[in-house]
């Protein structure tokens, strides 16, 4: 069990049936009246996110959400699918559950699925990866007195801004949580 009082952001907890993680939360504590914990939670099931405030003393169960390391194969145009690399069972990922910065993955790197009671409900990609760039326009050589940046698509698809004198064919670590270019590889 877990009170109100004890909130963090990340902590996972039920309530009303539904897994809730804290986004952010604020102890408050008004001149006149009782304490509270004004909080933003997030429903990791059905992705919602709502404004709530709880008495401190507010006791809810802890949800322990499993966290495991699979290797993402392929996808079927459907579905993701990525393996157990103990089992090498194949579990299959609908595309509202991979989120916006799975872009940046390309077959065969190690995600982190995250899971509730065996419910999949988001993956989170390695934070960094190095990718190749496929196609951007040659920088123009003079033109590097200011911090300019141009478009660049990379070999999953994918499409950032990288400095000028990024060409075709270089490797570019991407911060996947950012989308940002960070440096060459």
């Amino acid at each position: 069990m877990i009170t109100a009082g004890d909130f963090r952001n990340g902590v996972t907890f039920e309530e009303d049936g539904n897994v809730m993680q804290v986004i952010e939360f604020q102890h408050v504590k008004p001149g006149k009246g009782a304490a509270f914990v004004r909080t933003k939670t997030k429903n990791v099931l059905t992705g919602a996110v709502v404004e709530k405030s709880y008495n401190p003393t507010a006791k809810f169960p802890t949800a322990y959400i499993e966290r495991k390391d699979m290797e993402y194969s392929y996808t079927d145009g459907e579905l993701y699918y990525f393996m157990d690399q103990e089992t090498y069972e194949q579990v299959p990922v609908s595309p509202a559950d991979v989120g916006d910065n799975f872009k940046f993955v390309k077959e065969n790197m190690v995600c982190t699925i995250l899971s509730y009671k065996g419910k999949v409900f988001g993956v989170e990609p390695p934070f960094f990866v190095d990718l190749e760039v496929t196609q951007t326009e040659p920088g123009v050589k003079g033109d590097t007195a200011t911090n300019t940046l141009k478009p660049a698509t990379l070999e999953t698809g994918a499409e950032i801004r990288v400095p000028l004198f990024i060409n075709e064919g270089d490797k570019v670590r991407i911060d996947t949580r950012t989308g940002e270019y960070m440096q060459r590889a």
